[in-house]
C-alpha cells in the first residue's frame, strides 16, 4: 500500500462521514462546520489527482469564503436547534429510498457507459493535463464576461442575505 492510497481512502472517509454529520447535524453552525470538513477533503482528493489549481479553488473558494459566509449568516440570524417535524420523518424515509434509487441508478450507468468499461478492465483513457497558466488564460479572456457576471450575483446573494438578516427597528 502506497501513501496516495492511503490518503485517499482516509480522506474518503472523511468526506463521506462529513456528508452524514452535515445532513444529521440539528445544529447549523454543526452542518457548516461538517461541510467545510467536506470541501477541505474533496481538496486534498483533487490534489491526488493532480488538479492543483482545482484543489486551491477548492480552499480558497468553498472552504474560505462562502463558508464564512454561512457561517456569519447563521450567527446573524442567530439560528437555534432544528425542529423535527412528522414531514421531516417522512422526508427521511423518501430521501433514504431515493438515495438507494440514485445509487443503483449510477452504478447501472457506469458498468454500461464506456468510460466504466475503460477502467473495469484497466485501459487508461486519455489524460489531458491542462496547466493553470491555460487555464487562467481561458478564465480571464475567453470566459470573462461570465466569471464577472456570476461574481456580481455572489455580490447580490449577499446583500439579499444582509438585508433578510436585518432586524426591523
Amino acid at each position: 500500500m502506497t501513501l496516495p492510497f492511503i490518503v485517499f481512502f482516509v480522506c474518503a472517509f472523511l468526506a463521506v462521514l462529513g456528508a452524514l454529520t452535515l445532513i444529521l447535524a440539528r445544529e447549523p453552525i454543526h452542518s457548516a462546520l461538517a461541510l467545510i470538513l467536506v470541501m477541505v477533503s474533496l481538496a486534498v482528493l483533487y490534489l491526488l489527482l493532480g488538479a492543483e489549481f482545482i484543489a486551491a479553488v477548492q480552499v480558497i473558494v468553498y472552504a474560505g469564503a462562502i463558508m464564512v459566509l454561512f457561517v456569519f449568516v447563521i450567527m446573524l440570524l442567530n439560528a437555534g436547534i432544528e425542529e423535527r417535524t412528522d414531514f421531516s420523518k417522512l422526508a427521511k424515509y423518501a430521501g433514504l429510498l431515493l438515495g438507494m434509487f440514485l445509487i443503483l441508478f449510477l452504478a447501472h450507468w457506469m458498468a454500461h457507459s464506456l468510460i466504466g468499461q475503460q477502467v473495469a478492465s484497466g485501459v487508461a483513457g486519455t489524460n489531458v493535463s491542462v496547466a493553470t497558466r491555460d487555464l487562467s488564460h481561458q478564465l480571464f479572456q475567453t470566459y470573462l464576461f461570465p466569471f464577472e457576471a456570476t461574481s456580481i450575483l455572489i455580490l447580490i446573494a449577499i446583500l439579499g442575505a444582509l438585508v433578510l438578516a436585518k432586524k426591523d427597528e
